[in-house]
Parts: structure tokens; sequence; C-alpha cells
């Protein structure tokens, strides 16, 4: 039987029942399967939790999500996002993106809803319109990191949100003893956020990991 920590941890994991988002209840988990075999990384239940979270706090009408995979992230923040809200998700690889579009098929999400770009994230993302945006996501190790929290900030309206799953980056963020590269470029983007004067930033534990941050107005 686990106990203190990891049972509250993994508590928090269950406590939303994914196959209640929508109609089609084994849509999340045939999106998680699809994830495991194209080899991507799916946020797990209690970081989509959050995502759906914030997505609603602001009552998003447009997001950006870099790092589609097979669409885990992307039906977290629709299920919490203004129904005529539009999400932008990019994707350097075009496999991750059909795999995709089938989950959004498989939800009975509107085509106009969601918008999908394959591309390096660098090179889309500075083609997006300065502060048009409610929320702004991005997996804490992707690469370039530093340099996406550039582009967030400026993508953001004032009080809109950045979300960054994988935070903890598998538990070695914490672990003073792990010293590889992208262990280390998650705790300088930590920092980044953590420093920066316009941004109001919080760490949970949740899945592995949320940081969360609103650009102050």
């Amino acid at each position: 039987m686990v106990s203190g920590k990891v049972a509250g941890w993994s508590f928090g994991e269950e406590f939303i029942d994914e196959q209640t988002l929508y109609a089609d209840d084994g849509v999340l988990a045939r999106a998680r399967e699809r994830g495991a075999e194209l080899g991507a990384d799916p946020v797990l239940p209690g970081a989509g939790a959050v995502l759906r979270l914030l997505a609603a706090s602001v009552g998003a009408r447009a997001a950006v999500e870099i790092g589609t995979g097979s669409g885990v992230g992307s039906l977290y923040l629709l299920a919490g996002m203004a129904a005529d809200g539009v999400l932008t998700t990019i994707d350097p690889e075009v496999e991750n993106q059909r795999a995709a579009r089938l989950a959004f098929n498989e939800a009975g999400i509107r085509p106009a809803r969601v918008r999908t770009i394959a591309g390096q994230p660098r090179d889309v993302i500075g083609r997006l319109t300065d502060h048009a945006y409610d929320l702004v996501s991005f997996p804490a190790h992707a690469p370039h990191a530093v340099e996406l929290l550039d582009h967030a900030r400026r993508l953001l309206r004032p009080g809109g949100v950045l979300v960054l799953p994988h935070a903890l980056y598998h538990d070695r963020v914490a672990d003073p003893t792990a010293r590889d590269a992208t262990t280390q470029s998650v705790r300088a983007l930590l920092r980044s956020v953590q420093e920066s004067e316009d941004l109001v930033a919080a760490l949970t534990g949740s899945g592995d990991g949320v940081l969360a941050a609103v650009l102050r107005p």
C-alpha cells in the first residue's frame, strides 16, 4: 500500500476521471496509447486537470500549445476553453499531428476549434500575433525552452496564463545529482520564470510537475 506523499500524489492523479471529459469515454486512453507508440510523452491526468482548470479560469478563447504529441494535452485544454475557443497547436512531427487529429475527431471536436501547424516551434511561434492569446503552453523540457518563454511573454495578453507541464522532469529537477543537459535546461527555465518580474508563478507536483504563471497586467 502506498503512503504519505506518494499516496497523496496518486489520489490527486485520480481525482479527475478522464473518462467523464468527453462523450466517448475511451478517447483519452486511446490517445495515450497512440502517444506511447509514437514515443510522445503525454501529460499525466493530474497535469491535464491543471491545464483544463487554467484554461477555464481565464475563459480561454485563444490558446497556443507547443508539442501536440498525440493530442492528450490538447484535449484537456479544449475541455477547459470557451465553447468557441480556438487552440493553435504546433508540433514538428507530422505523425504526431495525424494522431492528434484522430483524437479530436473521436472526441467530437469541431475542426474550426483546432488549428494544427506542423513545423519547428521556434520558426512557427515567431509568426503568431503579439498579445493575442489567453494561454500558452509548452513542455518544460522542450528544446530552446528559454527562447520559447520569451515568445510566450510576447504572445500572452496581460492577465494571460503560461503553463509548463513536465516541470519536474521525472523528478530529476529536485535531484541535485542529476546533471544531464535536459535537466539543467529545465532548471534554467524554472529560474527564468521565478526571477521574472512580469510573471506571478507557482510550481505544483501534479503529473510530472506543472509550472503555471500569470502575466502581470
